[in-house]
Order: structure tokens, then C-alpha cells, then sequence
């Protein structure tokens, strides 16, 4: 190719960039901000993460601001960014129950939430430091407490649809996810939410359908908040068995100090799996978390070469259960046992991602402090326990001296 057409080829290039960069400059002038200020309506499950857009604002606005209120016209709203319009926080160094200024980061003028809580549930908005208002989120995030699991093999089906005179209470169902397993049996599930509908909500609310919000909603008028409580979202579970995809990619370095030691005669042992060794104490509870996993992913734990399935180990399943998945897709050990030593194996997007060897000890070989939360409620209940008795004492003390006096002085008896 001669250099002629290279520099023809580059020049293409390089316009068609400048052309991708000017579209995307463009955006918000393609998207006018409404004259009113709507809100757009959406729900998730409590611990995960999602991201708000800022579709419209002034060209001449260089950066926007984000805002958040419990309730529309409340006095107390929060500043959810510095007022240059960025906040940066790795969503790996979140965890659940962190503060909601803690939770968040501001990347091309959208906000970003991760591991939200039901108290981030509430009105965001995007605006400027001034407080000019251009778009606006109604966002409900529902609890994963009490969530009602159905599963398919065993011909369950999901909670029956609600009616209240002109209320209709129903739960919307997210596509599948996928088999959590390759090779063997697995399983796989769709998130169910919270939805009704009712010619009585608030005007200002976008809906996707006639009338149609999540649970929720501020949009929801107060009267009709308490008839929908006890719908809880649900989660529809069924089984599944799709083939392994050939994942051996071994680098072409690694690969020939590899090939140069097994010449020599000692081929070295490379662990198919990252493997983490963790010793807990006897007796102890345990929770473990597969790396780099969300509540929307379809996660899965293996102990050695036994399969937890949902059937059996999900949360809610048997209420004396001591080994038990969460529905944010965490294995908790609940006062270990000798018998919980073993290899907990991670699976992620039907992918065996991790390896937990544990090991339990019957000695503590580590010094109580007061970070530890047992050595604080330890502490907490001796000191209690010490107030008790010593109000106990002084009664005591209190009422023999008041019969003394009374005998000793009769007079001074009323």
C-alpha cells in the first residue's frame, strides 16, 4: 500500500472521529429540557447498583449538580456532588450500609449509585449549583427482606395479582439470568418487583404504562401505601444444564516458561482457580462473597464437590437453617462447625470464578480488641449487667434505712 493511500486512510479516520466527538457533544442539544420537571420512575432491588442520566441541560451550563430529597418540597436536600460536577468512588471499595455520600460517583454528567439502601429510595435531581432544576429520577429500592421465593421444578408458581376497588397490585418479573453453572446441573432466576396501578397517582410522574408505578413511588398517594406492604418482590427460580465454553487461554509467556521447566523434568503446579485460605474460629459465624458479584448476576456456591443448590441453602427456605445463600448471592456459616472445613467454590455468569479454602480452629489465636463487635457486646452486657446489680444494691440499702428511720422515729411516720 503505498503512502498515499495511508495517508488517505488516516485522514478518514481521523473525520470520522471528529464526527463520532461532535454527535456526542450534541446530545443535549438534541434532547430539550422540559418546561415543566417530570419524574421518571424506577425500581431496584436493595445492594444493587445503577446509574441515573442527565438527558437534558443548557449548552451553556459546563457542569451539572445532583440533588436528592426524601419527599418533593422537603426542606432538607442533600448535595450529591462537589460543585464542579464530579465525585469519583471505585465500587469496589463499597460496601453494604455505607453512608449514601459514600456510595455514589458523578461520571459524564450521570450519577452513579452503588449498593443502594431502601433509605436511598426518594427524588433525584439534576440541575446546577444554583439550584436550576433540568431532569429529575423517582427511585425506588425495595428490600430484599421478606422476599418470597418460587420455584418452578416444584410446580410453584408466583404470588396471585392484588385488587382493591380500583387498585391493582401486581409484581413485574426482569428477564432470566443466566444457568449459574456450566457442565452440571444448575439453576437460574428472574428478580421479581413491586408494581400497581391506579387512576389516582400524582400527574407528575412519567409511567411506562396507563398508570403504572413501582410500589414505591412518591407518586403513590399516602392512602394507598399501607394496602400495599405485604406485597413483597419475589424471586421464580427453575433449573438448568448448558455446555462449558472452551475457556483455556493460557498466555503465550506463561506458556513457554511452562513448556522450559517440563523439559528439565518438574512441571510446575499452576492452580486452575485463585484460591483464598481463610482460618475461622470455632463456632463463629462466616459470610463469604463471591468477588466482583452483584445481586442481578447469577452466582452459585459449590463445597468441594457438593452442589448448594437455591432448593435447598436460599435464605427463607427452613428457618433453622445454619448454612444458608443470601439474596445478594452470599454464603453465610452460621456458628461453624469442624464440619464446614472444606474448598467453597464460586461460580459467576456460569463461570467458576474463585476458590475460599476454609479451615476451623477450636483456640482463638488472636487478641480481643474493641473493634471486634462480640468484644463490644460483651463489654456493653457486663457493663449493663454491673448497673443492674449496683441499683439493685442501693434499693436494697435505701429501703432498710427508711424502715430504720421509721422504727427508730415513730413520729416522723405520716
Amino acid at each position: 500500500m503505498s503512502l498515499a493511500h495511508i495517508t488517505v486512510l488516516l485522514w478518514a479516520w481521523g473525520s470520522l472521529q471528529a464526527f463520532e466527538i461532535v454527535e456526542k457533544e450534541n446530545i443535549f442539544q438534541k434532547t430539550p429540557c422540559p418546561a415543566f420537571l417530570m419524574f421518571d420512575n424506577a425500581a431496584y432491588l436493595a445492594d444493587m447498583s445503577f446509574e441515573l442520566p442527565c438527558h437534558c441541560k443548557p449548552e451553556e451550563v459546563p457542569a451539572v449538580v445532583w440533588y436528592y430529597q426524601k419527599h418533593l418540597g422537603s426542606s432538607h436536600t442533600r448535595v450529591l456532588t462537589d460543585f464542579d460536577g464530579r465525585l469519583l468512588t471505585e465500587a469496589a471499595q463499597v460496601r453494604a450500609g455505607s453512608d449514601m455520600l459514600l456510595r455514589f460517583s458523578i461520571r459524564m454528567f450521570s450519577l452513579l449509585v452503588f449498593r443502594a439502601q431502601p433509605e436511598d429510595s426518594g427524588l433525584y435531581f439534576c440541575g446546577t449549583r444554583r439550584g436550576d432544576y433540568f431532569y429529575a429520577y423517582d427511585i425506588d429500592i425495595q428490600s430484599s427482606e421478606g422476599m418470597v421465593a418460587s420455584f418452578k421444578d416444584k410446580g410453584q408458581e408466583p404470588l396471585a395479582d392484588e385488587h382493591h376497588g380500583n387498585l391493582h397490585v401486581f409484581t413485574t418479573f426482569w428477564e432470566w439470568t443466566p444457568c449459574d453453572r456450566c457442565g452440571v446441573l444448575g439453576e437460574q432466576w428472574r428478580i421479581g418487583l413491586c408494581y400497581l396501578q391506579s387512576p389516582d397517582l400524582s400527574p407528575r410522574y412519567h409511567k411506562t404504562l396507563p398508570d403504572v408505578v413501582s410500589c414505591g413511588s412518591r407518586a403513590v398517594p399516602r392512602k394507598l401505601r399501607t394496602k400495599v406492604k405485604a406485597h413483597t418482590p419475589e424471586l421464580l427460580v427453575q433449573s438448568c444444564l448448558v455446555p462449558c465454553e472452551n475457556r483455556n487461554r493460557i498466555k503465550e509467556g506463561v506458556l513457554a516458561i511452562y513448556n522450559y521447566i517440563s523439559k528439565v523434568g518438574s512441571k510446575p503446579w499452576v492452580p486452575k482457580l485463585p484460591i483464598q485460605f481463610h482460618q475461622q474460629k470455632l463456632g463463629h459465624g462466616l459470610i463469604i462473597s463471591c468477588p466482583g458479584a452483584r445481586p442481578e448476576h447469577a452466582v452459585a456456591w459449590d463445597k468441594d464437590h457438593q452442589h448448594l443448590y437455591r432448593t435447598q441453602y436460599l435464605k427463607g427456605v427452613n428457618r433453622s437453617m445454619r448454612v444458608f445463600i443470601d439474596h445478594g448471592n452470599q454464603l453465610h456459616i452460621r456458628f461453624t462447625q469442624l464440619s464446614d472445613r472444606g474448598t467453597y467454590y464460586c461460580w459467576r455468569q456460569g463461570v467458576r470464578i474463585a476458590g475460599f479454602r476454609l479451615g476451623v480452629t477450636t483456640r482463638a489465636r488472636h487478641l480481643a480488641s474493641l473493634s471486634d463487635p462480640e468484644t463490644r457486646s460483651a463489654v456493653e452486657l457486663t457493663l449493663i449487667g454491673y448497673l443492674l446489680i449496683t441499683a439493685a444494691f442501693v434499693t436494697i440499702h435505701l429501703c432498710r434505712c427508711c424502715c430504720y428511720l421509721f422504727r427508730c422515729c415513730p413520729k416522723c411516720a405520716p
